[in-house]
């Protein structure tokens, strides 16, 4: 190290800061706030597992009865403690004490609050939340990296998985469907960083998505009609856009008595059809081997049977068996992309159909993109933390080597301000699938107001 960073680190220390490293900038330390009762909190949790102990772990206790234990044996030992404690502290360390043993620490108030949705974690000292899709610092913070470190490992081992040096990194979903990305050193640098994506417990509807803003009554009424015409639909979107939010109103569409396949990384689809059966992939275990992968999951789905299969997120290979799905009499099928255009997300399937190792022409590719899907659905989260849908694109052939595509419905927005609600407008182009939708017999109310929406 040269004399001129030796210098910079001193006085970076001297300051309260980190000392600049290669490759990252120097960066004020922010330690966590001191916790009056953190050494308070230590004896009493150990005083409870030394009382309780493998209490803790008996799988013939109810939840309920546990934390009944639990929260009776806390009660017991902080009375028997000789600080005095006001009544308030009181509940509040019995409180954080039992999210601890019971449940994930800081975390807790966050899982309970039903207007987050998000929980990121940026270290043992900083947590942020999403609400109504924007972020704020949350005021929680976990005493040190091992505390965190712990309740990342608690979380993994509930659903059968592990985090440590050979596997730095996990994805998982918890028993509520809600969906968790945990990485820990060496990978991350500043220590270890947690991200939970809340489940909802009662799935939005396509009414909720008119009234939050997403999409108009026009549009949610031909997308009804779309789906009971059996269209093939993929939704597109970036990451937070609200795609998965929307496959599953348009899933919701799909007509009792139809045999649904829904295939997904994590199984967050929650469809009130009687008859659905859902199909999760599987990452390898510890050894490297027992992976089954999107694309296993959409060929084995072929040989049961189904009348429609919705897959979760394409982001592979099995573009190209979900394209020969919808190619071969599966008609119906739904699927959302990663992507930043509707134009777009027709690449990005092209793209993901050439990474099967496949020896296709370009050409060749297109037609089968062209010829399998009908309607893409761009969704887009706006700076004001709203989700809506941006457009409602038809693709209606192949021209040479160019997929036609044209947009059906376009969110306009009102002046130049990207802020602004702005409204989801039709464009007036006649859909060139009307004709399908009307062979399925759809002369309903609905789909008069959907044509209704597009005349305008």
């Amino acid at each position: 190290m040269s004399l001129a960073d030796r210098l910079a680190a001193a006085r970076a220390r001297e300051q309260g800061e980190e000392p600049p490293t290669p490759g990252r900038p120097s960066r004020a330390r922010r330690a966590a706030p001191r916790d009056p009762f953190l050494d308070l909190k230590r004896e009493v949790h150990q005083a409870l597992l030394d009382t309780l102990g493998p209490q803790l772990y008996d799988a013939r206790l109810t939840a309920e009865d546990l934390e009944t234990r639990v929260r009776q044996t806390l009660q017991d030992v902080l009375g028997r403690g000789d600080r005095p404690l006001t009544p308030s502290d009181r509940t509040r360390l019995t409180q954080e004490i039992a999210d601890d043993i019971l449940g994930y620490g800081p975390l807790e108030p966050f899982l309970r609050d039903p207007d987050v949705t998000e929980i990121m974690v940026n270290g043992h000292d900083t947590v942020y939340v999403e609400r109504a899709g924007r972020l704020h610092e949350a005021d929680a913070h976990f005493a040190d990296d091992d505390h965190l470190r712990r309740t990342i490992d608690k979380i993994v081992a509930r659903v059968g998985r592990r985090v440590d040096e050979a596997n730095p990194m996990v994805d998982a979903r918890l028993p509520d469907g809600s969906r968790i990305n945990a990485v820990i050193p060496p990978l991350a640098v500043d220590g270890p960083l947690l991200t939970v994506r809340k489940f909802s417990t009662d799935p939005f509807t396509a009414d909720d998505l008119v009234a939050l803003g997403t999409m108009t009554q026009s549009v949610a009424a031909f997308l009804q009609a779309a789906v009971a015409a059996r269209l093939n639909i993929l939704v597109s979107g970036g990451t937070g856009a609200g795609k998965t939010t929307t496959l599953n109103v348009l899933s919701a569409f799909i007509p009792d008595g139809e045999r649904i396949i829904t295939i997904e990384d994590a199984a967050e689809l929650q469809l009130h059809q009687r008859h659905v059966l859902r199909l999760e992939s599987r990452p390898p275990n510890i050894e490297g081997r027992g992976e089954v992968r999107i694309r296993d999951l959409v060929r084995n789905a072929l040989r049961m049977r189904p009348d429609r299969i919705v897959v979760g997120e394409v982001r592979d290979a099995a573009a190209l068996d979900m394209l020969q799905a919808m190619n071969t009499g599966h008609d119906g099928s739904i699927s959302t992309v990663h992507a930043n255009s509707p134009r777009d997300s027709l690449t990005r399937v092209e793209t993901m159909v050439l990474m099967a190792g496949v020896d296709l022409p370009v050409r060749a590719v297109r037609e089968q993109v062209a010829s399998a899907l009908d309607l893409v659905v761009h969704q887009e989260r706006g700076r004001d933390g709203v989700r809506r849908i941006t457009h409602v694109t038809e693709v209606t052939g192949i021209d040479g080597e160019t997929v036609l595509c044209q947009d059906l419905f376009v969110h306009e927005h009102r002046g130049g301000d990207e802020t602004d609600a702005g409204h989801l407008r039709p464009t007036g182009a006649h859909p060139a699938c009307a004709a399908r939708l009307e062979r399925a017999g759809l002369r309903t109310d609905s789909l008069a107001l959907a044509f209704e929406g597009l005349r305008r």
